[in-house]
């Protein structure tokens, strides 16, 4: 009972958080007390939600004592806005590497320690991958998710293995740090990541990095194979393919190695 009342009070905190900020977002600026009429709220709670949020930075209280939101929340919508420029950009890619190769194509970016699934393209054959769009996937033994730990700096490598154990996931998992670290070195030196059964079993997976105009890597796109219509013989044409289409996805959101 007291987790369910714990869960009460954070979504009725959150509820709460939203309806100020949309009511904040509807006017230039508001005094306290024609805010707390409008949001149906105490004048005690809501000037607690109003001190924290001014702490955040999501609100300014000026010398009038009038509030209004700041450009952060502008600043937070607006980092969505050019994943969702991407994905667009990236479906008829993702769609072509598809049909070239006949595998699955997924394209996933950075969330916190763990990469995210934005894209999907569904091979045709009966027996598919098990994957969706917005599932969470590890960095450590995906090969999207070895490509963005590649392009960390040796601190925030550090950083990232201080937080996260190498928990295998299969027996081919990497489990060491420094084995880890020499396979980052040698996607550095060649510019694909591979996935040999590491994440899971009979799954093999080749990805490559996508940049912005900075030459950042924002996302990484990939193809994945069951290992038994994987072709080895084919497997540099593979790669070829999959640079070839990160490549122009790069050079289109303004990337040029040059």
């Amino acid at each position: 009972m007291t987790k369910e009342k714990d869960d009460e009070k954070q979504m009725s905190a959150v509820m709460r958080t939203i309806n100020i900020l949309e009511t904040l977002s509807q006017c230039e600026s508001i005094n306290l007390e024609s805010l707390a009429k409008e949001t149906e709220l105490p004048k005690a709670t809501l000037l607690r939600f109003l001190s924290s949020l001014v702490n955040l930075g999501y609100v300014y209280r000026d010398s009038a004592d009038r509030y209004h939101l700041t450009l952060k929340m502008f600043s937070v919508g607006s980092r969505s806005l050019k994943y969702i420029e991407l994905i667009s950009t990236a479906e008829p890619f993702a769609r072509e590497l598809c049909r070239s190769l006949g595998e699955t194509v997924h394209m996933g970016i950075p969330q916190d320690d763990s990469a995210v699934y934005v894209l999907k393209e569904e091979s045709s054959y009966t027996l598919r991958m098990y994957s969706r769009v917005g599932k969470l996937i590890p960095l450590y033994c995906t090969a999207i998710g070895k490509i963005f730990l590649s392009e960390m700096s040796e601190e925030e490598l550090e950083g990232y293995l201080g937080r996260n154990a190498l928990k295998p996931f299969t027996p081919k998992s990497i489990r060491s740090e420094d084995a880890l670290k020499e396979e980052l070195a040698r996607i550095r030196a060649r510019g694909y990541s591979i996935d040999d059964e590491e994440h899971e079993m009979q799954v093999m997976c080749i990805a490559c990095p996508i940049r912005d105009c900075t030459g950042k890597v924002i996302a990484a796109m990939s193809v994945s194979w069951p290992i038994f219509r994987f072709d080895k013989d084919n497997f540099d044409e593979c790669v070829k393919k999959i640079r070839s289409c990160t490549n122009k996805l790069s050079e289109i959101l303004g990337y040029s190695e040059a």
